[in-house]
């Protein structure tokens, strides 16, 4: 990979083009101009048939730098990069920064192209792409441009498990800017390859994980939380506080979404369907989570002390305390008693 800052300090991560491919598209694009030469001189032969000698020789030079020399540098300017042989192949010029050539770079890659490339039979371009760390020729160097690769396979990317539904928006105060890329990476390649892994090997590596991930924020790692649950959920508050950077600080995120729909905080988590043993992460062994009672009114048969006429009281129960007066019957709920 080669490293690429723009102008808006953004890295990019680009491939550039070995020579294999790039001598595939030269001789692709070589190919195409003499077939287009050959066809425009053949033309221009039957129709200067009656001209001298030195204006045959003209019209011939002129045909030379139109098509062998005229038309990449034409080609380029027009498809931004893109050449015949470099979209058959899958190539693409861009300048120094990642940004699309313009005019003045495909014309100083072309007229050194004539000399390292057609002239030489591309023996200057083959030495200077071997010898160049990003197999530029001398045409690039001149010009500031990479040649790189567009079409990458790249393996789909696995699903990262979404943390327990109470963790979700625990870490909203953490500190997550001096936590390095690098990180990031280790930590979501992690995720969406535990299951992969060797339990015992997926342990250790979940808590060395984690062990960097609270060095980097400054605050240690919740006790009693898998190591896994706790990337998960540390993961997903940095994807929310990156989709409310781009849509505005008003959009609640995914966060704050699940925080707000999540049942109240218990030790254990319920299964997810699809994942080997039910439960996302390694280590993190679910316990019974307390089934919830519905709220039952004072008065009721259903609470003892609370209005059973069956149940003694004494004048130290709390219950008496805690329970609000009703008013008898057809006196009115004022909260003033009347005199005997």
């Amino acid at each position: 990979m080669s490293e690429l800052v723009t102008g808006e300090a953004v890295a990019l991560e680009l491939r550039p083009a070995r020579l294999p491919s790039r001598a595939l598209a030269v001789l692709i694009d070589l190919a195409l101009a003499m077939a287009v030469y050959l066809a425009v001189t053949v033309a221009l032969v039957a129709a200067s048939a009656s001209l001298d000698d030195a204006a045959q020789v003209a019209i011939s030079i002129a045909a030379f730098l139109l098509v062998l020399v005229g038309g990449p540098i034409a080609v380029e300017t027009l498809s931004h990069g893109r050449s015949l042989g470099k979209l058959a192949v899958g190539l693409r010029v861009v300048r120094d920064d990642g940004g699309p050539i313009r005019f003045r770079h495909a014309l100083v890659r072309g007229a050194i192209g004539v000399v390292e490339i057609v002239m030489t039979f591309g023996v200057v371009a083959c030495t200077a792409s071997l010898v160049s760390a990003r197999g530029r020729r001398l045409g690039d160097v001149f010009a500031g441009t990479l040649v790189v690769r567009e079409r990458i396979p790249v393996a789909p990317s696995g699903f990262v498990p979404p943390p327990p539904p109470w963790l979700a928006g625990r870490f909203t105060e953490l500190d997550l800017s001096a936590v390095p890329d690098g990180l990031w990476l280790a930590i979501r390649q992690y995720l969406t390859r535990m299951h992969q892994l060797d339990q015992q090997v997926g342990l250790a590596m979940a808590a060395r994980l984690a062990s960097e991930l609270a060095a980097s924020t400054g605050a240690p790692a919740p006790q009693g939380v898998p190591p896994g649950a706790y990337l998960a959920a540390v993961v997903q508050e940095r994807q929310a506080r990156e989709v409310r950077r781009a849509f505005g600080g008003g959009t609640p995120g995914p966060a704050q979404a699940a925080h707000a729909s999540a049942p109240s905080p218990v030790a254990g988590y319920g299964p997810v369907a699809g994942v080997p043993g039910g439960y996302p992460y390694p280590g993190g062994q679910p316990a019974a989570a307390p089934s919830p009672q519905p709220p039952v009114a004072y008065g009721s048969a259903a609470t003892p002390g609370a209005g059973d006429p069956g149940v003694p009281r004494t004048a130290g129960d709390p219950s008496e305390a805690s329970r609000p007066a009703v008013p008898p019957e057809g006196r009115p709920a004022s909260g003033f008693v009347p005199p005997a």
